[in-house]
């Protein structure tokens, strides 16, 4: 089926270039954000460990910025090549926000080569900050833009259609569709959120590693408070996404939800199974949540997938996507509401093993919940690439080479995947904290 589908081999090929960019593509949005915090509270305190924070971070930052424009480049090419049908119908209308992504970044990469060259040549640290702060808002409307692309799949508007053609287009009514504003500050809250307990998962890590030094506590304190801004803010943003999803794109919902009837005061279900006739087992089920999530009213009627042609519904496998990004959003949740009640009111167990290994646990589950979410997206969008216009198969290349290719790419994604984690491990391991504090301080702080 890999060599004899191309519909089947150019959409493993997408799916695997946007799940592996998307681990970068977070780390480019997220992170700058961190450094930008973390020299900014260096600076107000006069605290060396902040600011070296802030230099350690943005070395590791460039690595994989670096990783990101590869596979970046790639999710471009991918679109022309094995989307042929698609970019020749939409591609007048993505083709403002592709172009800005681009600029975007051009005009992050070069504040961040400047940032990163000018550490010392600043009296002021406050004047060097300032570079940080086009570097982060590049990164940030990079997302911005390249997730319009994504929004105008799922809800398309901003032309005609005459004899199969768009015309008449409008290019910011194609940018400002439905789906945009819960979209865009989805993305770019889940980065913060990602990038945040990353970095606690690291500092953590380092603790349990047995280094009892003042920077990684003051690093696990830091980016647990903001993982906990962001991991409500990302919560917040989800409950109007799935008022969205009800309005603009029931299928969608449903099908995440397994709510195969119409009807009013709707339960929410997690996890479970389903049996051969569709028949729900194991499942929680909280009664009226889901109609509070779809219409903000606990008695609404939810559209169902009764409401659906079988060809319309989306896979029903959604649905574990779903149960996954919840289940780790609220855990996530849970865990930095913990450690920061627990630091302000002394609670000894965060500072125990099995505490800190839950906070190492947080970053990788993170970009699970992360994957998650976009899984759900470009799954439950099917049988559609460009909702009730365009389908997969109407949309894809008829190259019988793709699947060469999906293996190729594999292995460069494979070899780009341990290249990094290689590169940052030598780069921390071979300059770590306590020497490089001794280096700038002769030791004094520890």
């Amino acid at each position: 089926m890999l060599f004899e589908d191309p519909v089947f081999s150019s959409r493993m090929l997408t799916i695997l270039t946007l799940s592996f960019h998307a681990i970068y593509a977070t780390i480019g949005v997220g992170v700058p954000l961190m450094i930008m915090i973390a020299q900014w509270v260096g600076i107000k305190k006069n605290d060396e460990h902040y600011l070296l924070m802030a230099r350690r971070w943005a070395r590791g930052y460039v690595i994989t910025v670096a990783v990101g424009v590869v596979t970046g480049t790639a999710i471009g090419l991918q679109l022309s090549l094995l989307w042929p049908n698609f970019m020749e119908l939409a591609g007048n209308v993505i083709a403002l926000p592709l172009f800005m992504e681009v600029f975007a970044f051009f005009f992050e990469a070069i504040f961040l080569g400047i940032y990163m060259y000018t550490w010392e040549r600043f009296k002021n640290q406050r004047k060097h900050l300032l570079f940080l702060i086009p570097v982060s808002l590049g990164a940030a409307f990079s997302a911005f833009f390249i997730t319009i692309v994504n929004s105008f799949m799922n809800a398309p508007q901003g032309f005609d259609i005459v004899n199969g053609e768009l015309i008449n287009v409008n290019p910011l009514g194609a940018i400002f569709n439905p789906a945009m504003p819960t979209k865009v500050a989805h993305v770019v809250a889940t980065a913060f959120m990602t990038a945040a307990f990353t970095l606690a998962s690291i500092a953590a890590c380092q603790l349990l590693k047995g280094s009892n030094h003042v920077y990684h506590k003051k690093a696990l304190f830091l980016t647990m408070k903001i993982g906990l801004i962001f991991s409500i803010a990302t919560a917040v943003i989800g409950d109007f996404s799935g008022k969205y999803l009800a309005e603009y794109q029931p299928e969608k919902l449903a099908a995440a939800e397994w709510h195969f009837e119409t009807e009013g005061n709707a339960p929410l279900v997690m996890f479970g199974i389903l049996d051969d006739e569709q028949n729900i087992k194991y499942a929680l089920k909280f009664p009226y949540l889901l109609s509070i999530l779809a219409h903000g009213d606990p008695n609404a009627e939810v559209i169902g997938l009764d409401q659906f042609s079988n060809f319309e519904s989306p896979p029903l496998y959604i649905h574990y996507f779903f149960d996954i990004m919840v289940a780790i959003g609220v855990f996530m949740i849970l865990l930095a509401l913990i450690y920061w009640i627990g630091v302000k009111r002394g609670w000894a167990f965060i500072n125990q093993k099995w505490f800190r290994m839950l906070i190492v646990l947080g970053g990788p589950l993170s970009f699970i919940a992360i994957e998650a979410g976009w899984w759900l997206t470009e799954f439950g969008r099917q049988p559609w690439i460009l909702r009730g216009i365009m389908t997969t198969g109407e949309a894809a290349t008829s190259s019988g080479h793709v699947g060469l290719m999906l293996i190729l790419f594999a292995i460069l994604y494979l070899i780009l995947g341990i290249g990094t984690i290689v590169i940052l491990r030598r780069l921390f391991k071979n300059n770590p904290v306590e020497r490089e504090l001794e280096n700038r301080l002769g030791g004094e702080q520890s």
